[in-house]
């Protein structure tokens, strides 16, 4: 954000349930897609923001093209990170989540559980890039999120995302006419290393918005602006003086 800051007016925040937001019972915030969709609404109109880009990232995608659908008048362009709508090109790491989409049983069930701790947060960060990689990639990213998210109600958030992503494609149709019917300026920006998301999940973008860039940062992985972001920075800074001005 402050590599951006010098021209754009840059915006971000916790999760509900995540980071240093307040985590309300699971019985007063619903902790699925919709919801955070509702909070992003929210925090734009607090803010008194009208027209903006979105920076789409992992689940992020999934509340930002909802945001997007419900007020196209607002989105001025797309900066897209690894983040999937196509569920032809869904990576092999998805076969964890499918095992239970298929059998709702505990022994499936558990892998998911696994995957909420402090090594299943490092195996995200540093688990499918090269070593070369992986050393660029500063451990405080676990370390100091994980104390953060080691509550009960916090896993439980944590897990139940990844519960929730088989409803999640049920949308992925409508986020793909959005981008077919609005056509926004978007600048697809990935790191093809990635077991949920990989190069497929990229290209499959042009299919609905063919005038999209796309750049491949090719040792890159889910968490490119961990490790690549003197190579991301120029490609985005360039976008967004074109499109955003």
């Amino acid at each position: 954000m402050p590599a951006l800051a010098d021209c754009w007016r840059t915006v971000a925040f916790d999760w509900p349930g995540f980071g240093y937001s307040d985590t309300p019972a699971l019985d007063k915030f619903s902790y699925d897609f919709d919801a955070y969709a509702g909070v992003l609404a929210a925090v734009a109109d607090a803010l008194d923001m009208k027209r903006y880009a979105l920076w789409l990232h992992d689940y992020g995608s999934q509340i930002g093209l909802r945001h997007a659908i419900a007020h196209p008048d607002r989105i001025a362009a797309l900066i897209i990170q690894n983040g999937d709508i196509y569920e032809d090109v869904l990576g092999p790491k998805y076969e964890t989540i499918k095992a239970w989409w298929a059998d709702k049983s505990d022994v499936t069930h558990r892998p998911l559980e696994e995957a909420v701790s402090e090594e299943g947060f490092r195996q995200e960060f540093v688990g499918e890039v090269p070593e070369e990689v992986a050393r660029r990639v500063c451990p405080d990213l676990w370390k100091l999120h994980w104390p953060l998210m080691n509550t009960p109600t916090r896993k439980a958030v944590a897990v139940g995302l990844m519960e929730k992503l088989e409803q999640n494609l049920t949308w992925f149709p409508r986020y793909q006419s959005f981008l077919r019917e609005q056509q926004p300026p978007t600048l697809i920006l990935w790191g093809p290393q990635d077991g949920y998301m990989p190069q497929q999940a990229a290209r499959a973008y042009h299919r609905d918005v063919p005038t999209a860039e796309l750049h491949l940062l090719e040792e890159a992985g889910h968490w490119l602006l961990e490790t690549h972001f003197e190579e991301a920075l120029p490609l985005v800074r360039d976008f967004l003086s074109r499109t955003l001005g």
